[in-house]
């Protein structure tokens, strides 16, 4: 009989899903001698495993037990459940055959008014093939490679096997699109799981006798699947797709080993995409990503779910964009191939709602290597991805301006010159802005960093004094996190800038000065006038220069985004060419049936000094 021996070996547990074969794979395995599975999940920071395993007559039984209870108190609670399933399916034989007394709870199988139990399973578990005393904890008992009998079954112990979590596939699915499944995977990476890909097929017209019309029978067989011949995690359907409905199947792995499968079936059926998008003539610059020198680096305005859905967008800001355009399920097909297509290292996105960053662009640029942080504002924030073969994570330093103002001593010099104009102050205060800082680590060499900087100033034409105030907040912080915490490290600051290369903030930046007498001072009129000269540290450049217009609009079209770089660090190798005047207006503005946003991303390739 088989004991732990000594104290209790200490367990490493990750968290697991318990999820079982397809019925067609199960068949399979137990066809050609395979056992069949028992999954345990068992995590240490829980107080209960789950045990998962199906019974003979077909049911499904997933228990809770506690990690400290003895073995044998669970083996007894697997008898009982297996009697009352093999009594169940006795039932149903004797109610198929129209027997009277059909179905008694306790009753055995066949004939005779032998107690229940002596029909109970002979339940044991075994491990190198000694018997587990029933007084071994749960804990020590479910170990991996175990062997579960109940009956003349037997199963193999599986303990916190890859599993899936989550599979979901997009709403809308559109030709010459890649579709990028929600993928939750625990105690496996997407790297070492194995997907598939298939198709629907359509069931082939019967040609009735007589040479009649040809026609679905009512009996005709419901559509089958035919594979792709993708088995990589993206799939990118062609027009040969269009009507079409999607399958996945996915086992998840983790280069060792790999867990129970999962078959997933696309709501809809493959739509024609829109044709030709502003974005393809760019990707043609962007077709693979960069070598070690380079860091491409995209800025891109999204336009928040939350402002394209409201009647005034639709009926005054946009009115000529299509309805259907304005959806996110539409836009976030364009938002994924247009990302993606960059092969960015770095992309620093504005106005993104929370579940498009979860449900959407964590998926589609996770699938193209890239990690992501998020930092909501309001109703929508900020995210910056990194290509995880270049940088890691080393840190963050979110702020959100008005709380840093009042609270860091940072900005002590400039709060003290903001006081003395309280309406000003009070509007300053009031805006929810925030600035998102990471410091990079280059994973070929750890003494390259890179502090890359990702906000989006407040909107209002008007508020030119306000985004002063809140650029004097950003390059202080900027400035404590690259020269005090890491000293001399390269800075890329991007964002929406919502000031166009005339106002006071664009001067600010490129001249690292203000004069109080500037006119945007006074953006708000006199009774909000707050004089105050500022300066700046940095000796900064916008990489993508001037361009006419990064934000199309009906009322206006004007340069708002910039990506800021330091030139004592950083030097620009290339920028993407942005769409021509005639793609941008082939549908009379922005956002469209061919570009998902009201902004244009800036692309451009960095060099290291």
């Amino acid at each position: 009989m088989w004991r732990l021996p000594g104290a209790r070996a200490a367990l490493r547990g990750v968290r697991t899903a318990v999820e079982r074969h397809s019925r067609a794979e199960a068949a399979t395995e137990t066809a050609a001698g395979v056992m069949e599975r028992a999954v345990v999940r068992c995590v240490p920071s829980e107080p209960k495993l789950s045990l998962s395993f199906a019974l003979a007559d077909g049911s499904h039984k997933n228990m809770q037990r506690d990690q400290s209870e003895p073995l044998g108190r669970a083996l007894s609670r697997i008898a009982t459940n297996a009697l009352k399933g093999h009594a169940k399916a006795a039932a149903a034989r004797k109610s198929r055959k129209n027997r009277p007394n059909a179905g008694g709870g306790g009753a055995c199988a066949g004939s005779g008014p032998e107690p229940a139990a002596a029909c109970e399973p002979v339940v044991k578990l075994y491990y190198r093939e000694e018997a587990v005393a029933e007084d071994v904890l749960n804990v020590d008992a479910w170990q991996d490679g175990a062997v579960l009998q109940i009956g003349d079954v037997k199963y193999k112990v599986e303990r916190n096997p890859p599993s899936l979590t989550e599979l979901q596939l997009p709403r809308y699915i559109m030709a010459g699109f890649p579709v990028c499944p929600k993928l939750g995977l625990e105690f496996g990476d997407p790297a070492g799981s194995l997907f598939r890909w298939y198709k629907e097929t359509k069931p082939t017209a019967v040609e009735p006798e007589g040479g009649g019309p040809s026609s679905l029978s009512p009996s005709s067989p419901s559509p089958g699947w035919t594979e792709t011949g993708v088995n990589e995690r993206v799939y990118t359907p062609s027009n040969a797709d269009i009507g079409l409905r999607l399958k996945l199947h996915c086992t998840p792995g983790n280069g060792q080993r790999f867990g129970p499968s999962r078959e997933l079936e696309s709501v809809c059926s493959v739509e024609a995409g829109p044709g030709t998008c502003t974005f393809d003539h760019r990707h043609l610059y962007t077709k693979k990503v960069t070598d070690d020198a380079l860091i491409r680096t995209v800025s891109y305005n999204l336009l928040a779910d939350t402002y394209a859905q409201t009647e005034f967008s639709r009926t005054v800001l946009y009115p000529y964009c299509a309805p259907y355009a304005l959806e996110l399920d539409y836009r976030q097909n364009l938002i994924q191939k247009e990302l993606t297509g960059y092969n960015a290292d770095l992309i620093c996105l504005q106005e993104v709602d929370r579940d498009v960053f979860t449900d959407s662009l964590v998926p589609a640029l996770e699938a193209f290597g890239l990690e992501g942080v998020f930092r909501i504002k309001q109703h929508e924030g900020l995210a910056t991805f990194y290509r995880k073969s270049k940088f890691s994570l080393l840190s963050q330093h979110d702020i959100a301006f008005h709380e840093a103002l009042q609270s860091d001593p940072l900005h002590k010099e400039l709060l003290e010159k903001l006081v003395l104009y309280p309406a000003a102050q009070e509007k300053v205060l009031q805006r929810s802005s925030v600035l998102q800082v990471s410091v990079l680590q280059s994973t070929k060499d750890s003494s390259k960093k890179i502090c890359v900087a990702n906000t989006h100033l407040y909107w209002h034409p008007k508020g030119g004094y306000i985004r002063l105030i809140q650029m004097a907040v950003a390059l202080a912080h900027i400035r404590h996190v690259s020269c005090d915490l890491y000293p001399g490290i390269p800075v890329v600051f991007c964002g929406d800038f919502n000031s166009t290369p005339s106002t006071g903030m664009y001067h600010f930046v490129i001249n690292g000065s203000i004069p109080e007498d500037h006119e945007d001072w006074a953006s708000n009129g006199e009774e909000e006038r707050c004089n105050m000269s500022l300066t700046h540290f940095f000796k900064l450049k916008s990489a993508c220069g001037e361009p006419a217009y990064t934000n199309y609009v009906g009322g206006f079209h004007g340069c708002l985004d910039y990506i800021f770089i330091d030139l004592n660090t950083l030097e620009v190798e290339q920028v993407i060419p942005l769409p021509s005047h005639e793609e941008v207006t082939t549908h009379q503005a922005l956002p469209s049936v061919s570009h998902p946003s009201d902004h244009i991303a800036l692309v451009c390739d960095l060099k290291w000094k």
